[in-house]
């Protein structure tokens, strides 16, 4: 059973990436800086970082007006509960 540990630290630390990234992209919009491409946040909420996504929008207020975001990554976090809890299930039956 180690390895539910793992991946569930595994998920947390991407998650934790993922919520930061949405502050940076932030800090770097206010300093009109390079900023972190749209895709590339939605991307990293779909693999499985829908959870500090939707965090950081809200701690940081970014992103908040655009319907991609705040319709897609609360869809996102639904699809990557559903991920864990399929997951989970199968994993537990192969590997007992």
């Amino acid at each position: 059973m180690e390895w539910h540990i793992a991946a569930i630290a595994a998920i947390g630390i991407w998650n934790f990436v993922v919520f930061a990234m949405y502050g940076t992209d932030k800090r770097r919009a206010k300093r009109g800086r390079r900023r972190i491409s749209e895709k590339t946040l939605l991307l990293s909420a779909l693999f499985m970082g829908a959870a500090g996504a939707l965090l950081g929008m809200h701690i940081f207020r970014h992103k908040t007006r655009h319907a991609k975001f705040t319709v897609g990554v609360p869809l996102l976090l639904v699809l990557n509960i559903a991920v864990v809890v399929l997951w989970i299930v199968y994993a537990s039956k192969l590997f007992g």
